[in-house]
């Protein structure tokens, strides 16, 4: 391949955002600007399309840590660091911007910030959105921590959260690190649990969302709730 030619195309992303604006760029080209140059005779673009090939999305690149890039050719120490900051940065993004503004933009929106915040954790995380008598976010709690395959959730702490928030909804939200979203009986009967307990106090719980590695299940979508 011509040099100068192998060079124009890794310059085509910055171009290209310049022109039509961030979102025109595929995930190929966004993680060619972060990580500017390439290896071993491929320009920037063609180890941006290697890695995303050899990890599969774009969300495994990110969430991968450093010992599953050791037989990954030109990724050392000042790459990886590249590609572990860019996913830190856009979980303080979403963070940063707040709860308060995603949800009056709907569920999706929301759905998006509780993946932002628990897609890439490497433990269970049990998270709590507690919302005014409107739907209007008051504040979001990661409330428990767990195990990669196991967290203890305690219906009563939830509720007592609840009370001291004067909260009158709830959204519940926890991971899944095995990647998989798909609900176990436990998380159904801790669910129930949480929506008992609530209930008695006169809060709903609108919804309990299970984050995967790409993938979500809503127990409202699904009519669990």
């Amino acid at each position: 391949m011509d040099e100068t030619l192998g060079q124009d195309r890794a310059d085509l992303p910055r171009e290209k955002l310049l022109k039509f604006g961030a979102t025109s760029l595929s995930d190929v080209e966004l993680l060619a600007l972060f990580l500017r140059t390439g290896c071993h005779g491929m320009n920037v673009l063609m180890f941006a399309q290697c890695l995303l090939h050899q990890f599969g999305s774009l969300s495994r690149l990110l969430s991968a840590d450093y010992s599953q890039f050791k037989d990954v050719k030109g990724i050392g120490e000042a790459k990886y660091t590249q590609l572990n900051a860019i996913a830190e940065l856009a979980r303080r993004y979403y963070h940063s911007r707040g709860v308060e503004e995603l949800s009056l933009k709907g569920p999706e929106s929301v759905r998006e910030f509780i993946q932002s915040q628990l897609t890439t954790q490497e433990r269970e995380i049990f998270m709590v959105i507690f919302l005014d008598n409107q739907h209007r976010v008051i504040k979001h709690s990661p409330m428990f921590s767990g195990t990669l395959s196991h967290v203890e959730v305690h219906p009563r702490e939830i509720v007592r959260e609840a009370m001291k928030s004067n909260a009158a909804a709830l959204i519940l939200a926890h991971n899944h690190p095995s990647g998989r979203a798909e609900p176990s009986k436990a998380d159904r009967v801790i669910t129930e649990r949480i929506v008992k307990a609530c209930l008695f106090m006169e809060i709903r719980v609108l919804d309990h969302l299970v984050i995967g590695r790409g993938e979500y299940v809503s127990f409202a979508e699904r009519g669990w709730i």
